[in-house]
């Protein structure tokens, strides 16, 4: 399929960079010549470790590796899949080396999950029923119409997409796409639009395409006002500059990553509001239910009465989910969750021979399906009540964690396991849900800052040699936690300190080792490369033009507020007006001498008008491009020009990489 072009504006392009959070960093060697910098063996008490967890784990009944392969027609001969410059932005065969048993570097359950999510390929669920999985980190549902393809979440990018339809269209017969699904907000779940439809046929009727209500401005304002910092965050998450590998990158939980290509956005032509409504959409019922506020602040499910096919988009999983997320974002509602998990059982569980999700693979039979429902509804449940139980007797965030412990009922069930969200940072989420972060210690109040207290912590104790020994020992005895903070705080003291960073590298590297959770692992091992070879650059996938038109201008505008420097401003008072004659639009600034206020409306009696088109005042805002480069490309300025460069002296420049596991 012939690919859209997509948006050339620098200005749009790094005016979003920092407003969605699909980001994979460039993967770095995992050598060096040096022997301190390089990734470390398991250790003695890190090989314990993973054998005690493997004696713990539920016994193995094939179920999982045979609902993984069932149903399998075929996969695509080339494994790699490229975009228009022949550039690679996804390999199926990243994870083609694993083979046996587990690696001590790799958590047993873990190295079990990977081996089950690198399945590539075409499989068939049900009568009519499709998924395409391994093309990208979420799966393709394909559902047969009476004359097209019915695709539910066109994966992340436009080049994954392509390849996965592409894959469909040469094994079933070549149809055309008669409508597509958006089950929730996030990029994963719509960005391969425009790889599947064109916005014409769209225009035209000849696509439909629903979603959640409030999808847009959910997809569009997620991730904008703290977005540098969840891309930066997300980094880590997903394990940016590492390579797939036992001493590296072992995929992020419920897929084995984020595709590098092209984030794509159609706007939907019909929404869905509430649990029950149904659409008849080329001769196919579906029923919807919606869960916003559980995984995504909008999300549906959908089932398919026909061939009793329960989607439960990523309500439920191959792995306990999270309520917050490394990367940040709003608390989710535990308690929420767990009721829309029930509300399934209840409304679709004796309906269903299948459940299938936008992650994972399927679970076929209609015991299986209400089994996995009520487990995972039992299992957030859990989460919920006991965090509150002893929240509630006084014990704080990092006690709930330390205490808290998955039943073993629960336990039982891989499907319930922490592979990406974990009962211990989940427990600290659901307790900051209700109460906050603070925990009520006075000397939690009001402490020194990290780097400040990091230099009195370490003189207290004596000096860094001190430190540094200490924690020798700690690494010696297996007790990588206390070492970690030790050598933190020594980092934080003296970012200088070589001996300092080798050492918390290595600490970090073997509790990644030990981690069951896919994204916990690749936070301690993206922080120990870092902590080697210096910050690395992130690389975010290209962002089109559909991203940003979606963003309200208002949205935007608010957002620049918050790079408003109050000491720049020096108390000056005044009123800028922008009209953006290609979407009749007209925006007041108002800056009070310490803020700035956006509106959607003329601010009278201001200093000076901006007139042109959005992207050039997004040039303006977000990259700061001088004020007369864009007056030559058309931007027309009137009235008091010294204002206008007054305003745009106080805006901060747009946020870029910072530190994390330094000050």
């Amino acid at each position: 399929m012939k690919m859209l072009p997509i948006v050339r504006s620098r200005a749009s392009r790094l005016a979003l960079a920092a407003m969605l959070v699909w980001v994979a960093g460039p993967a770095r060697a995992q050598t060096a010549a040096d022997p301190v910098l390089s990734p470390k063996p398991p250790s003695a008490a890190t090989i314990a470790v993973q054998q005690a967890a493997a004696a713990a784990l539920p016994s193995e009944d094939g179920r999982d590796a045979a609902f993984a392969a069932r149903g399998f027609v075929a996969s695509t001969a080339d494994p790699l899949i490229r975009d228009a410059t022949g550039k690679t932005v996804w390999n199926m065969q990243g994870y083609d080396w694993m083979q046996g048993a587990a690696p001590a570097s790799v958590h047993p359950s873990l190295w079990r999950e990977v081996g089950l999510l690198r399945r590539h390929g075409l499989f068939e669920v049900a009568e009519g029923v499709w998924q395409v999985r391994g093309f990208d980190v979420s799966n393709m549902t394909v559902i047969r119409g009476a004359t097209g393809w019915i695709l539910v979440d066109p994966l992340t990018s436009s080049e994954t997409a392509a390849a996965a339809l592409a894959l469909v269209n040469a094994k079933l017969g070549a149809r055309p796409v008669s409508a597509v699904v958006y089950s929730h907000s996030h990029a994963d779940h719509f960005g391969g639009v425009r790889g599947v439809v064109a916005e014409a046929d769209v225009s035209a009727g000849k696509v439909a395409i629903l979603a959640p209500a409030h999808f847009i401005d959910e997809a569009a304002s997620e991730n904008i006002m703290a977005g540098g910092a969840m891309s930066r965050r997300a980094n880590y998450q997903f394990g940016g500059g590492l390579a797939p590998g036992a001493q590296g990158q072992m995929g992020s939980g419920i897929g084995l990553g984020v595709p590098s290509g092209t984030i794509t956005l159609i706007a939907p032509t019909d929404t869905i509001a509430r649990t029950g409504e149904t659409r008849t959409i080329d001769g196919v019922t579906m029923e919807f239910q919606i869960v916003s506020g559980s995984e995504a602040p909008s999300e549906l499910n959908v089932y398919l009465p026909a061939p009793k096919v329960f989607l439960s988009s990523e309500m439920s999983t191959c792995s306990l989910h999270n309520i917050l997320t490394p990367r940040g974002a709003k608390v989710r509602d535990t308690r929420a969750w767990a009721g829309f998990l029930d509300e399934a059982l209840q409304l679709y569980g004796a309906r269903s021979d299948a459940v299938i999700s936008s992650h994972c693979w399927p679970r076929f039979g209609q015991a299986e399906v209400s089994r996995m429902l009520a487990s995972q509804r039992d299992n957030y449940r859990a989460l919920h009540d006991q965090t509150i139980r002893l929240m509630n007797r006084g014990e704080n965030p990092a006690e709930i964690a330390e205490a808290l412990v998955q039943p073993p009922a629960l336990a039982a069930d891989w499907f319930n396991h922490g592979y990406y969200g974990t009962y211990n940072h989940n427990a600290k989420a659901v307790y900051q849900f209700y109460l906050g972060w603070y925990d009520a210690v006075p000397a939690n109040l009001n402490p020194w800052p990290p780097a400040e207290r990091a230099r009195r912590l370490v003189a207290a104790i004596g000096g860094p040699a001190k430190v540094l020994a200490q924690a020798k020992t700690a690494i010696k005895a297996g007790d990588y936690r206390w070492a970690s903070e030790l050598l933190n705080a020594a980092v934080f003291a003296d970012p200088s300190n070589k001996a300092a960073r080798a050492a918390l590298a290595d600490s970090y590297e073997q509790q990644g080792y030990q981690a069951e959770s896919a994204i916990w692992r690749n936070q301690f091992l993206a922080a120990a490369n870092e902590l080697r070879h210096g910050r690395i650059a992130s690389a975010s996938s290209t962002q089109s033009q559909d991203m940003i038109a979606a963003v309200p201008t208002q949205l935007l505008l608010d957002s620049a507020a918050t790079r408003i420097d109050p000491a720049k401003l020096a108390g000056k008072r005044m009123a800028i007006n922008l009209v953006m004659p290609e979407r009749s639009e007209t925006a007041g600034v108002e800056l009070t001498g310490t803020t700035m206020l956006a509106r959607m409306r003329p601010e009278p009696g201001a200093q000076a008008t901006l007139t042109g088109p959005r992207r050039l005042l997004l040039g303006l805002l977000f990259l700061k491009v001088p004020l007369a480069k864009l007056e030559a490309a058309g931007l027309k300025v009137e009235g008091d020009r010294a204002a206008v460069e007054a305003w745009l002296a106080a805006l901060d420049p747009m946020p870029v990489a910072f530190n994390i596991a330094e000050p």
